[in-house]
């Protein structure tokens, strides 16, 4: 976090701009603007901004390699050779580039994110949270999302295909754009390239946010439901929400978990040995894989019970009581099996 006030979060009126280069774009920049549209005019029209459509007295924004207009703006990122933060600017194109604590070089997002994402964070969230939920957030979000750009606007990791990087990168024009169809046009596409490169990474940013929202909620109640719970190797959660994450970063014994999977159905599923595996701990009874209601309620002796996947991962019954009586007694087989 910044030792300083960042330009622009030290008054809330005070006509900002930003500044970013012309030509290519790629999702360093676009999510640099993005960035500051939510901590400092989240309420302002992103892609109307870009475009010159809209007219926002909080937050004007350029895209420009002229050196008058560097000097001339109050936020700079991406270009300009200077990387003096407390002034605004936010360049990582120089020999001695600034690096994270790992030696990871920041690109101009990763900076901006430092001194302005937790103030994007706080936009974002679709209600109010308290300090240690924003930060939770902008960490996650940082090591998640920012991180990943740092490196592929370095040259360190590529993100890859289909990744963000890549389709930021696509919304540009063609190279030949200026040959075919004259100058103008060409930067008029490279400007609603840009625009919806920056409406992508909006979208992108705002629902990783709320996921990340969502897992910390979850995470709580992921450790109150295994508190509570008599076996501590079935964890029984009254809400489908997701669990591994937190079973293997607190490395709880949870072997199988139940969950409701809609109003008439409740599952019972393996925990995988790896986090991401495709394996279970335990995986369900060998005579159960692939049967279906009578047929699976016969074997099993769970009269609710509904099926059982061939891979012997996942299965269900149409009670919490009768998922929660099929884990036990997979365990129980388990055990049997190993006596």
């Amino acid at each position: 976090m910044a030792e300083y006030t960042p330009v622009g979060l030290e008054n809330d009126t005070r006509p900002i701009t930003a500044l970013t280069h012309s030509g290519n774009f790629h999702a360093d920049e676009t999510l640099g603007y993005v960035i500051l549209h939510y901590a400092l005019a989240p309420h302002g029209d992103l892609k109307g901004r870009v475009l010159g459509e809209s007219a926002d007295g909080r937050l004007r924004f350029e895209r420009s390699r002229a050196p008058d207009r560097i000097g001339a703006a109050d936020i700079v990122f991406d270009v300009g050779a200077v990387n003096e933060p407390a002034r605004g600017r936010y360049d990582h194109h120089m020999k001695n580039k600034p690096l994270r604590d790992d030696g990871t070089p920041y690109s101009a997002a990763g900076l901006l994110w430092k001194d302005y994402g937790l103030a994007a964070v706080r936009h974002l969230v679709a209600t109010p949270v308290d300090d240690a939920t924003a930060e939770a957030i902008w960490r996650a979000i940082d090591g998640s999302l920012v991180v990943p750009v740092d490196q592929d606007d370095n040259g360190v990791a590529k993100m890859g295909k289909l990744s963000l990087a890549d389709i930021v990168s696509a919304c540009g024009p063609a190279w030949d754009t200026a040959e075919v169809y004259g100058v103008q046009e060409a930067k008029r596409r490279e400007a609603q390239g840009f625009a919806n490169a920056a409406g992508i990474v909006a979208a992108h940013l705002t629902h990783m946010v709320d996921r990340v929202r969502a897992s910390l909620k979850a995470a709580d109640r992921v450790v109150a439901a295994y508190e509570q719970a008599e076996d501590k190797r079935i964890l029984i959660m009254d809400t489908g929400m997701p669990t591994e994450k937190v079973i293997f970063e607190r490395d709880l014994p949870v072997v199988y978990v139940v969950s409701p999977a809609g109003p008439k159905q409740w599952n019972v599923k393996a925990v995988p040995p790896v986090r991401g595996d495709f394996g279970q701990r335990v995986s369900l009874p060998e005579a159960w894989g692939g049967l279906e209601t009578t047929a699976l309620a016969r074997v099993s002796g769970v009269a609710d019970a509904v099926f059982a996947h061939p891979a012997r991962f996942i299965c269900g019954a149409g009670s919490k009581e009768g998922a929660v009586t099929m884990a036990r007694r997979a365990l129980e087989i388990d055990a049997a099996s190993r006596a």
